[in-house]
């Protein structure tokens, strides 16, 4: 009886690996996009936001911390507002070298690096931060959570490699918003802490942080990748800084941006120090602290929307205009002592930055993309170097999202600042409302002189 030999069936080969770095990548492509480039780009700025949505909170932790700070802690009202202007000042001074860390080690290797050390911030607040503590160690503390700020730069220069020129304003507007977005979270779950365990147990609010940190260090880890970076574009943030532009585009998001996190951070010690009767308690000031971030960060995809629609440059001076007349709002409340016409003008001054924040980004990449289209025609370039202009616009728009973070994010310090000053030396705020009017029009008047106006927008179409 003769036996039927079977042939051994091989082990299945195993699937390669997912490299971590891709070496091509050209979301112009409409092919490419269709096919595998949508898919991989919406992949990254899913884990994006959620890194850049934990280090919004972490850097706003101590605008919810400093209302547990009561007498047994001995810091006056100006040193509160010292406290949540430091984490902004060092926010604003790590964005740049968080931006230019994207193109030298990485997109996805950096937002894990950036995520982790969100760990140094929150574990101190949670172990030091109790009555006794000195107030140069609550300084120090506070400081550190800085580094929270630094992660929208290299988040928002890492997603906006990934989009198309037609889904920046849209891709950045998401990622932003989304990160935004963990501020008034951050600021709800200090009121949940505020309304159960009290205000004896700050350090539970920075202690809930930690697993979100190691959970989000590790999905960046196992889903992002990385993009190769040419290493003639790495000079890119040298090359903006001398552009005239770059500082326009710069200071129209310290307009946005500086007053959306500026106002994010202090509101609640607006409110308690401009209405004492009204906000006697710190959970009375919570429960309405929360909700301007939260619009304002709801609004920024709209803003790019809406920028991808009619132009970012039409959308930013609506918005300036807007919030000169939500300062003058507020600015006539205060006078007048009304509560529900402050909060009017507050929020409109709120829901008007998170739509200028989306606007403003989407004119960076248009702008950078205006002027290396008219340098390829006026020069009469071949394909190759328009090609490379066009490489080179890509990383300096790259690079100036960078730059105008970090400037942006400085100007939150200066609405710190201009509180703590106002309030120290008078019984309200009536001078700082009267200069941020003053700002948002001169911010109104620049976007229509070099974007807006026929000529700018004929010298520059697409913005």
């Amino acid at each position: 009886m003769s036996t039927v030999t079977r042939p051994r069936q091989r082990p299945p080969l195993p699937t390669p690996p997912r490299p971590r770095t891709l070496t091509h990548w050209d979301p112009e492509d409409a092919e490419f996009w269709a096919r595998s480039g949508a898919r991989i780009a919406r992949r990254n700025l899913v884990h994006s936001v959620l890194t850049e949505h934990i280090g919004f909170a972490v850097w706003s932790l101590w605008s919810v911390l400093v209302l547990f700070l009561g007498p047994e802690y001995g810091i006056d009202a100006a040193g509160k507002f010292t406290l949540t202007a430091l984490p902004t000042a060092l926010g604003a001074a790590l964005r740049l070298p968080y931006a230019a860390a994207v193109a030298r080690f990485g997109g996805r290797n950096w937002t894990v690096c950036s995520a982790l050390l969100l760990l140094v911030p929150t574990v101190l607040a949670g172990l030091l931060l109790r009555p006794g503590v000195s107030y140069g160690t609550l300084l120090a503390v506070a400081c550190l959570a800085g580094v929270g700020g630094g992660n929208f730069a290299s988040s928002m220069a890492n997603i906006n490699a990934f989009y198309p020129r037609r889904l920046k304003g849209w891709a950045l507007g998401v990622n932003a918003g989304g990160g935004n977005l963990g501020v008034p979270v951050v600021q709800l779950a200090g009121l949940l802490v505020l309304a159960t365990a009290g205000a004896g147990h700050p350090r539970l609010l920075p202690l809930v942080c930690v697993p979100l940190i190691v959970l989000a260090a590790l999905a960046a880890a196992w889903r992002m990748d990385n993009l190769a970076v040419p290493r003639g574009e790495r000079g890119a943030l040298r090359a903006v800084a001398a552009q005239p532009h770059g500082w326009a585009l710069c200071a129209l998001y310290l307009g946005t941006f500086g007053s959306f996190i500026g106002f994010g951070f202090a509101f609640g010690q607006v409110l308690q120090v401009q209405f004492p009767d009204r906000f006697d308690t710190p959970v009375k000031a919570a429960c309405l602290t929360f909700l301007g971030p939260l619009l304002g960060s709801l609004a920024r995809p709209v803003g790019g929307r809406m920028a991808d629609r009619w132009g970012g440059a039409r959308v930013t001076l609506w918005t300036f205009a807007g919030m000169a007349a939500g300062a003058g709002t507020v600015l006539a409340a205060s006078r007048a002592g009304s509560l529900a016409l402050f909060l009017v003008g507050f929020v409109a001054l709120f829901l008007l930055s998170g739509l200028g924040n989306g606007s403003t980004y989407k004119m960076i990449p248009a702008v950078c993309h205006a002027r290396a289209r008219a340098g390829a025609a006026g020069g009469h370039l071949g394909a190759e170097a328009a090609a490379r202009a066009e490489r080179t616009a890509r990383s300096h728009a790259t690079a100036l999202i960078g730059l105008a973070g970090a400037v942006g994010a400085a100007g939150g310090v200066l609405v710190n600042l201009a509180f703590r000053e106002v309030f120290r030396t008078s019984h309200g705020g009536d001078a700082a409302y009267a200069a941020f009017l003053l700002v948002y029009a001169l911010c109104a008047a620049l976007t229509w002189a070099l974007y807006a106006r026929p000529a700018a927008a004929e010298r520059l179409p697409g913005v």
